[in-house]
C-alpha cells in the first residue's frame, strides 16, 4: 500500500508540476459572499463541481486520480464573532478507504499561500499555477493534499478567512479566524450531498506551518466551538503559536512579507492599534504593507525578502519593538496565542530545531503548554544541524519529507491506534 501511495503521489506531482498555467474557472460572483448569511456554522451557502488541474486517468475508466472536487462557499464566525463566508474545496477520492469502519475526512489547513486572493488554495489546487492582475498562486501543497487522497481520505481544503473571498483582506494568523474556518469546513463537507463521508466519519486536522497553527488552534477549541465533530487527531507541522517568537525569526529572513501579512490580517479587527501602527510607519513600510495585501508568497519574497521592518518604521524600530512596547498593539499580537486552551484529541506538534522562519522555541512550548494541561502531545523535534541563514530552508524541508511520517501518524489515530505521548520526555528533547 505505501509503495502504491509513493507511486500516486509522485505521479501527481509531476502532474502538478507540469500542468499549463491556468486562471481559475469558478463562476462568476462565486466567490463574493453575499449580504446574508446561514445562521449555522459549517452551512453551504453554495458550491459547484470543480475541475483539478493535476490528476491522472485510470486506465480504461472515465475516473480520475486522486478524486472528484467540489468548491464550496461556507458560514464561518470572525475572530470578533461576526458571520462569514468562507471558500474552499471538498475532495472525494477516487480509491476506497481499505481502513476499519468509515471512510474518514481530514480538514487540510495549506501553508502560507499569500495574501491576494488569487492565492486561494481552491484556485491553484483548480490551476495548479494561477496566474492574474494580483499575482501568481502555485499549488504547493498539493503532493501532501493528494497524499492523504492516495490512501481513500476524504479531504475539504479551506481557503481561510478572506482569502478568494472578496469582502476583506485575509486575515492570516489570526488564531480565530484559523481554527473557526477549519473545524467549519469539516462541517461544509459532512453537510454536502452525494459523499461518502457522514458524522460516522472519522476527522483529522493537518497543516503546516500557517496550517500548522490553524490545525492547533482548531484541535484546541473544538471542545467550545465544534463539540459535535467526530475529531480523532490533529497534526501541526511547524505552527506559529506565538506571534513575538515567530517576529524575531521571521524579520529580516526570506519571509519578512509574513510581518507584513499579519499585522494586515490581525490589525483590521484591533482599530486602535492598526490606527498606531500607520503612524509609525515611514513611506516604504506603508508602501509594503499595502503591496503584500494583494501578493502570493512568490512576490512577496521577491519584493521584501531580506528586507528589515525597521526600515518600514519612522523610528528605526522593528515591528516586533512596536508590538511590544504599545499597549494596544501587544494585546492584538498576544490575543492569537495558541496553547492556552487543552485539546481534547491527541496532537502531533512537530518543528524544526532551527527553523529559520517559524521559530522552533516557540512550538516546543506550545507542546510544553499543552503537557502542562494534560494533553496528549506527541512532540517531534526535526534536528538540524546546520542552520540556513534566514533563507527558509529549514522551515521548508521538513514540510515535504516528512509528509509519510505525519500523515501515517494521523492515520494510525483516524484508525482508533492509541497515540503515544511523550510529554514526559519533553525536557530532554530538543
Amino acid at each position: 500500500m505505501r509503495r502504491l501511495t509513493a507511486a500516486i503521489v509522485v505521479a501527481l506531482t509531476v502532474a502538478a508540476l507540469t500542468a499549463a498555467p491556468a486562471h481559475a474557472a469558478a463562476a462568476p460572483g462565486f466567490y463574493d459572499p453575499p449580504v446574508t448569511l446561514p445562521d449555522d456554522n459549517g452551512a453551504i451557502v453554495r458550491s459547484e463541481p470543480m475541475h483539478l488541474g493535476a490528476s491522472v486517468r485510470i486506465t480504461g475508466t472515465t475516473r480520475a486520480l486522486p478524486g472528484t472536487a467540489t468548491r464550496l462557499m461556507y458560514r464561518s464566525t470572525d475572530a470578533v464573532g461576526s458571520g462569514v463566508g468562507v471558500t474552499g474545496v471538498y475532495i472525494e477520492p477516487t480509491l476506497p478507504w481499505r481502513g476499519s469502519g468509515a471512510r474518514p475526512l481530514v480538514a487540510f489547513a495549506a501553508g502560507t499561500q499569500g495574501q491576494g486572493d488569487s492565492c486561494a488554495p481552491s484556485k491553484s489546487l483548480e490551476s495548479v499555477v494561477v496566474v492574474d492582475a494580483d499575482g501568481t498562486g502555485f499549488g504547493y501543497e498539493i503532493p501532501s493534499i493528494y497524499g492523504l487522497l492516495s490512501r481513500g481520505i476524504a479531504v475539504v481544503v479551506t481557503d481561510y478567512v478572506g482569502l478568494g473571498t472578496t469582502d476583506r483582506v485575509h486575515s492570516y494568523t489570526t488564531r480565530l479566524d484559523m481554527g473557526h474556518a477549519l473545524l467549519d469546513a469539516a462541517r461544509a463537507a459532512l453537510q454536502l450531498p452525494g459523499t461518502s463521508v457522514d458524522g460516522r466519519s472519522p476527522i483529522g486536522l493537518y497543516g503546516y506551518s500557517q496550517g500548522g497553527g490553524a490545525s492547533a488552534s482548531a484541535a484546541e477549541l473544538a471542545p467550545s466551538y465544534a463539540p459535535e465533530l467526530n475529531l480523532r487527531g490533529a497534526y501541526a507541522g511547524a505552527p506559529p503559536a506565538d506571534l513575538f517568537g515567530v517576529l524575531k525569526t521571521a524579520d529580516g529572513s526570506s519571509l519578512t512579507g509574513v510581518v507584513g501579512y499579519a499585522f494586515n490580517g490581525i490589525l483590521q479587527y484591533y482599530p486602535e492599534a492598526k490606527s498606531f501602527l500607520q503612524t509609525q510607519l515611514n513611506g516604504t513600510g506603508t508602501d509594503a504593507l499595502r503591496r503584500v495585501s494583494t501578493q502570493c508568497i512568490g512576490e512577496t519574497l521577491l519584493t521584501a525578502g531580506f528586507a528589515s521592518t525597521s526600515s518600514w518604521t519612522r523610528s528605526g524600530q522593528s515591528f516586533l519593538s512596536i508590538a511590544t512596547a504599545d499597549a494596544a498593539t501587544r494585546r492584538a499580537v498576544e490575543d492569537q496565542r495558541i496553547g492556552t486552551l487543552r485539546p481534547a484529541i491527541p496532537v502531533q506538534v512537530l518543528t524544526g530545531t532551527r527553523d529559520d522562519i517559524v521559530q522552533h522555541a516557540q512550538a516546543k512550548q506550545l507542546a510544553a503548554d499543552w503537557c502542562a494541561k494534560g494533553a496528549d502531545v506527541t512532540y517531534v523535534p526535526v534536528v538540524q544541524p546546520v542552520p540556513s541563514g534566514g533563507t527558509g530552508t529549514n522551515h521548508l524541508v521538513p514540510a515535504f519529507s516528512r509528509i509519510a511520517p505525519s500523515q501515517q501518524w494521523l492515520v494510525d489515530r483516524l484508525q482508533g491506534v492509541p497515540a503515544t505521548s511523550n510529554c514526559g520526555a519533553l525536557a530532554a528533547l530538543p
